[in-house]
């Protein structure tokens, strides 16, 4: 829904709207990316009922059946349906607080349910091609692209997490030498300690040297800062690096993304040994029923394993 449209919607549903996203980013700490999401759910909804004469005080959750219901023949997907019944669950929860409302009829309307697909992993031999293909970049961009790729493999950040790392998050010892974790702010603004090992702090270490190469000409607090408006590097250039570096070593852009780290890291992970619970603390996920996908994905790789390489596999 545009901005046009948004503002074509009764004023009182537009404040309503402003106070309920006020009242995430304030006593939830929802990010902007969840607001961006849940502002839009809303509006689309919004716009849904206004055009079936329906009003605020008056919809069931009939009429909200019935709008998750049109929108998933638009072909949406079970996990962004979901978002927009959570978003109108919420939204109803807020009104009921602020006494607009005595009920929440989302309450009574049904989760659609979710089909997880395995996350997409590679394996360490390309990680090995990828990682070696952007250590040979010694350009500051390539630099700071290699401590970047080596960050978010050594820890399972989310993208967002990286390029909106502070210099203040990093920890440095009295001799001035980092120390090996760093402090990440993840959803909810939730801190987490997450341990780096030797080439990732090397990787770092590489990129502070060369960091006053993108600085601008104002105090700018972002470790991979960048003269742009927002101050630091943008997601998407990150993952246009990322593809561009898999292309020249080899592996299909397609297949490889910021995100796909983060499954890898858990992943190998896993396969390594690690227990489940510290996968989930590294990760900073909320359930640790987030984090269990991951034994799926291990599973998998395990079975094709002693498919290719057991002896007796091939006898029937």
């Amino acid at each position: 829904m545009t901005q046009n449209n948004l503002e074509s919607l009764p004023s009182s549903w537009r404040c309503l709207l402003d106070g309920f996203t006020e009242m995430l980013a304030s006593e939830k700490a929802s990010s902007v990316n969840t607001l961006a999401a849940y502002r839009n759910d809303l509006s689309v909804f919004f716009d849904f009922a206004r055009k079936k004469n329906i009003t605020l005080e008056t919809l069931t959750h009939h009429d909200i059946s019935a709008f998750l219901a049109s929108t998933q023949k638009q072909g949406l997907s079970p996990a962004t349906n979901a978002r927009r019944r959570s978003a109108i669950k919420q939204f109803f929860a807020f009104l009921v607080k602020e006494g607009e409302r005595r009920d929440n009829p989302a309450l009574l309307t049904s989760a659609a349910r979710k089909h997880r697909s395995l996350p997409h992993v590679l394996s360490e031999a390309q990680l090995g091609a990828i990682t070696t293909e952007a250590a040979a970049n010694h350009s500051p961009e390539g630099i700071r692209f290699n401590a970047m790729l080596e960050l978010l493999y050594a820890s399972g950040m989310r993208i967002s997490e990286l390029v909106t790392l502070k210099m203040t998050q990093l920890e440095r010892q009295a001799g001035k030498r980092l120390q090996p974790y760093l402090i990440v702010r993840g959803k909810g603004s939730k801190e987490r300690l997450v341990p780096l090992h030797h080439t990732a702090m090397r990787a770092l270490e590489d990129y502070l040297k060369q960091r006053d190469h993108f600085l601008p000409h104002e105090k700018n607090h972002y470790v991979f800062c960048s003269r742009g408006k927002v101050g630091h590097i943008s997601r998407q250039r990150v993952a246009q690096t990322l593809k561009m570096v898999c292309l020249k070593a080899g592996i299909n852009p397609d297949s490889c993304s910021p995100h796909t780290l983060r499954h890898s890291f858990a992943t190998h992970l896993l396969e390594g040994g690690a227990d489940l619970r510290v996968i989930q603390e590294l990760l900073g996920h909320a359930d640790i029923s987030t984090t269990q996908i991951y034994t799926h994905v291990a599973g998998k790789r395990m079975q094709e394993l002693v498919n290719e390489h057991h002896p007796l596999a091939d006898v029937e």
